[in-house]
């Protein structure tokens, strides 16, 4: 093994890894960044989400360093793509017209954002970046990691990597089991909580659904693949709650659990630039086509794109038969909901029915160009649970729900470093339950939320800080994540600056003071604005 130090240590290389190791770059302190995918972005790129984000995503609620991200993706657009004079122009280019963002896209573009935004840091030697390595294992010594040590993911043998300060910016927050880090899974009680919606009974087992997601398009010719092997029972699959089999166009509404129709029209006559992305005025999913469509034919020049592209994260590709972490054969699961993604896509191709009373759309082109993976589908599962440390403080739904807080607001936390806003969106779980959809305030990041009880140089920097199974419902999205690493990176730069450590800083008023100062001199709004309309 060849070992190799740094002051920072990253593991994970998805939007909270990347935004702490520039958290942790713009403070001057070396940085090495480790990621097992072939693109940095996590959930934004290798996953092939677009952004869930809040309403107000245009004006305020992110960090500058994110903004930052938005706009070099429309950037990016404008300056290399065919655009149509008219979408050139448009101040709040979205790419895709999609409803579900107002910045739908195609991952390689936020690939080529993040890169360039760490090109000078990789550079000048202040940032090294590893790919394609995971993390296998770990030492600590009492409260303290000493090294970590990654595989490369085909088997190019093992690196043992140093830093003063780790930060666990897994998917799956996979340094804390290997370094003994206290931490929880699935759903608590709400004897441990208090909280309205948990369960009597606490179950760790209990895990919102992984989604394997694809892109398509829809063009001239057959294009259908080959018949997955398990499609059958995919096709017939037909959970309790779900109202038809899981494979139809009916569905659970997330917010009322009716059972709801929805449509699918393939590149449907609209126009992308009249499309009003707000979800507090529709879900925007009603045409499951255009409901996350990364590609509108008609933003760009006539000729340029035969088709609009659709990104099929819909509820049918949820698998929640069983959690894919502490299991004794995750590999098994991630392999089984990708051929649930792969049914879908033959489903949609053969038998799907079609508003002219015909069945399957063969038209469909599977567009695996466009996500970068092997098989066709996103290089990486879209992970929405993850493991969470038991932290100094933890978010729980009374913090933000606006059923308890109402006009109060959520809670202004004494230690805030960021802000987010999304209602608690959970997805069917492991443990058969339905969606659970609470609507919430904005909500403030608590420090405390980052600080693990025992550990003094490990640090959360994604979804797998201090919150509830309910809460990451809210906290698991792309700015938050994203605002989350970048405070874990700022933090670990700034106690080795003062020579603290990071319990420190949250208990002493000055230290917390002086962080703060800090974070706002970086653009990390750390408070709403006081306004209306929320």
């Amino acid at each position: 093994m060849t070992e190799h130090g740094c002051d920072i240590l990253v593991v994970g290389g998805g939007l909270g890894g990347v935004a702490a190791a520039l958290g942790a770059l713009r403070a001057g302190r070396t940085v090495l960044l480790t990621e097992e995918h072939d693109w940095l972005g996590g959930q934004l790129t290798s996953q092939a989400v677009p952004p869930d984000e809040h309403s107000w995503v245009e004006r305020f609620g992110v960090t500058a360093s994110y903004r930052a991200l938005r706009d070099g993706i429309r950037a990016y657009y404008r300056r290399h793509y065919p655009l149509t004079e008219a979408a050139r122009a448009h101040p709040e280019l979205n790419p895709g017209g999609g409803h579900v963002s107002r910045l739908c896209h195609e991952p390689r573009v936020a690939v080529a954002v993040i890169e360039a935004m760490l090109a000078p840091y990789r550079g000048s030697g202040q940032l090294r970046v590893l790919q394609p390595y995971r993390p296998v294992a770990a030492d600590t010594d009492g409260d303290r990691v000493t090294a970590v040590t990654v595989a490369h993911r085909d088997g190019g043998g093992e690196i043992t990597l140093t830093a003063p300060y780790v930060l666990d910016a897994t998917e799956t927050g996979e340094l804390l089991p290997l370094t003994g880090t206290e931490y929880v899974t699935g759903f608590e009680s709400r004897a441990d909580t208090g909280e309205p919606s948990a369960p009597d009974v606490a179950d760790p087992t209990n895990m919102q659904a992984v989604s394997v997601c694809f892109a398509i398009d829809h063009v001239d010719g057959d294009h259908t693949i080959d018949r997955p092997a398990r499609y059958g029972f995919w096709r017939d699959y037909q959970p309790p709650f779900w109202g038809d089999r899981m494979l139809s166009w009916r569905s659970p509404n997330p917010r009322t659990l009716q059972i709801g129709q929805r449509s699918f029209t393939p590149n449907p006559d609209d126009d992308p630039l009249a499309v009003v992305a707000d979800q507090r005025l529709s879900p925007g999913d009603g045409n499951l086509w255009t409901f996350r469509r990364i590609a509108a034919r008609r933003m760009f020049r006539p000729g340029a794109y035969a088709s609009d592209i659709c990104l099929v994260n819909w509820p049918m590709i949820d698998y929640f038969e069983s959690p894919v972490i502490d299991v004794p054969d995750p590999a098994h699961h991630l392999a089984a909901a990708r051929e649930l993604s792969r049914s879908v896509l033959y489903w949609l191709q053969t038998e799907a029915p079609r508003p002219d009373g015909g069945a399957g759309f063969p038209g469909l082109r599977l567009r695996g160009d466009v996500t970068g993976g092997t098989d066709g589908l996103a290089q990486a599962p879209y992970i929405r649970e993850s493991r969470r440390i038991r932290a100094e403080y933890t978010v729980v739904e009374q913090d933000l729900s606006l059923a308890v807080r109402g006009d109060k607001g959520a809670v202004r936390y004494p230690d805030p470093v960021g802000v987010g806003m999304y209602r608690i969106d959970l997805h069917p779980s492991t443990g058969g339950d339905n969606y659970v959809d609470v609507a919430a305030c904005p909500f403030e990041i608590p420090l405390g939320a980052l600080l693990p009880q025992r550990m003094r140089n490990l640090l959360p920097a994604g979804k797998n800080i201090g919150t509830t199974h309910i809460t990451n419902g809210a906290y698991r999205l792309h700015p938050v994540e994203w605002n989350v690493g970048e405070v874990a990176g700022a933090l670990a730069a700034y106690c080795l600056d003062r020579r603290v450590e990071p319990r420190a800083v949250r208990a002493d008023t000055d230290l917390l003071t002086d962080f703060s100062a800090r974070l706002d001199a970086a653009g990390v709004e750390r408070r709403w604005p006081d306004v209306t309309g929320y």
